[in-house]
């Protein structure tokens, strides 16, 4: 993982991502993929399916396929001043690029009943677009099944090396009973399910590699033990809006994070620590300790 002090003045990208999750016996776990190394956004970073909004993402024939209206869906988001058609787009992003990079579809059939991925994987593979292949088969997408649960925004010094910024909505959601996610081999090399304590244990002894904005959903994922209860928490809790902050100080790069003393915004967004620290070749608590990424 290299540092950055690099610049980006051009406008973040909008963007979406969907933390997939299953039930396991004891937690729950997230599907997490390794992007290819030669990515120039995050290459070789461990990171939650996703990817940028298309262009069409937002047509009103792939819109069509929504199962809620477009007031609907912008509303979960919290974002009065975001325009429904605009909100549409980041939901039908985020279920695209799941279907594209790990071969979940979360749709359903004109009757409310599954669907098969592979009959919409074989016509995206013969050239087909993949809102109108959802069409063809009769099939819409079940925004019903996915809920915002926060917002990152690149900041203009993104500490990692990438030329890019990104405005990118995270959701949370199940993977169906009958589907299986795996990593597409070609954007993607390697795909894991985890706990997000084990993890970030993973990722603490230098097993994987994750982003800060991956590091603070897992730790604030790891306060949930069912996937119903995130779930829960998702429908009845805003999704919180975040410009991380990061500055050098006695050497070491420091990102810190709302409710943080040298943050703009006062109010913390969510339990754990405030700032992460580049140490030791990764981001950690300021006191280094393991455990302050859950208290």
């Amino acid at each position: 993982m290299q540092l950055s002090s690099d610049i980006v003045d051009t406008a973040p990208r909008m963007a979406a991502t969907v933390v997939l999750m299953r039930q396991a016996a004891s937690d729950l776990e997230v599907f997490l993929l390794q992007r290819h190394r030669a990515s120039d956004v995050l290459g070789g970073l461990y990171v939650f399916p996703g990817g940028k909004v298309d262009g069409a993402d937002a047509t009103a024939a792939t819109q069509a396929l929504l199962d809620q209206p477009l007031a609907t869906l912008q509303q979960a988001l919290n974002e009065p001043d975001l325009p429904p058609a605009t909100a549409a787009s980041l939901y039908v992003a985020a279920l695209r690029e799941a279907f594209e990079e790990c071969g979940v579809l979360l749709a359903h059939n004109a009757q409310g009943g599954p669907v098969n991925p592979a009959e919409v994987a074989a016509r995206v593979r013969d050239g087909e677009a993949f809102g109108s292949a959802l069409a063809q088969l009769g099939l819409r997408l079940h925004t019903r099944a996915m809920h915002p649960w926060s917002r990152w925004i690149t900041p203009r010094m993104p500490s990692l090396e990438m030329n890019k910024r990104f405005d990118t909505r995270f959701f949370v959601a199940a993977v169906p009973a009958d589907q299986t996610a795996r990593h597409d081999d070609f954007e993607t090399t390697a795909s894991v399910w985890l706990s997000p304590r084990a993890a970030l244990a993973r990722y603490w002894d230098g097993e994987l590699q994750l982003a800060p904005p991956q590091v603070m959903t897992l730790a604030h994922l790891a306060a949930h033990t069912q996937v119903d209860s995130v779930l829960a928490t998702a429908r009845h809790q805003p999704p919180v809006g975040v410009l991380p902050a990061p500055f050098d100080q006695d050497g070491q790069r420091v990102i810190c994070y709302p409710g943080d003393p040298r943050h703009p915004v006062a109010q913390r967004a969510w339990p754990g620590p405030t700032r992460l620290v580049f140490r030791h070749r990764r981001f950690e608590p300021e006191d280094g300790r393991f455990e302050s990424l859950f208290s």
